[in-house]
């Protein structure tokens, strides 16, 4: 019996040899190559995108480089978008001076239900129209809230699917290269 394993094992273990060191060598890379700091910092930039405020202003991927972005994606239905707006607006205040642009991107809704949602919750954060811009198409919008932040360089360097506080907003947007983000509840700890 002994020499008929002999027999058999020797061409299995000649075809399995080189299996075993590709296997093993492509588990090393895999490693070697996820720890690599090189790769941790890559980003991807943000896509090419045009977009005009319901207050004329227009913004693309030009007119945003050296400011950090956060976009936010809504609609006027979104309960917890409505939730989650005073803090978009705070940041807004807070921010929207110093190298922050928050766009408000309201996803498909017609002017008229926006406008009249508008003037009932009104904000002072510039509102995008779905017609008005390709961001909502190139984000993937499809549920709400939805937060995306670009860096100073164009990047994308965050991004949020859902409601989740304050907090988390505003370490999303600090993610974006944005001093000071942190809230006060978070600065008396």
């Amino acid at each position: 019996m002994s020499t008929t394993l002999r027999v058999h094992s020797a061409p299995l273990r000649s075809k399995l040899s080189p299996l075993l060191i590709f296997a093993v060598a492509s588990i090393f890379a895999g490693c070697v190559f996820a720890q690599s700091p090189d790769n941790s910092k890559r980003k991807e930039p943000a896509p090419r995108f045009n977009a005009t405020t319901t207050g004329g202003e227009k913004f693309n991927n030009a007119s945003i480089k050296g400011k950090v972005v956060l976009l936010e994606f809504w609609t006027t239905w979104c309960t917890y978008c409505e939730v989650e707006r005073p803090f978009v607006e705070r940041l807004n205040e807070e921010f929207g001076n110093k190298d922050l642009i928050i766009l408000a991107v309201n996803v498909g809704e017609p002017k008229k239900m926006v406008k009249k949602y508008m003037e009932e919750h009104p904000r002072k954060t510039r509102i995008v129209l779905t017609g008005d811009t390709n961001l909502a198409a190139m984000y993937a919008a499809n549920s709400y809230p939805i937060y995306v932040v670009i860096d100073r360089e164009g990047n994308i360097a965050g991004k949020q699917d859902g409601a989740a506080g304050e907090s988390a907003l505003r370490d999303l947007v600090a993610s974006g290269g944005l001093e000071g983000m942190k809230d006060d509840s978070e600065a008396e700890k």
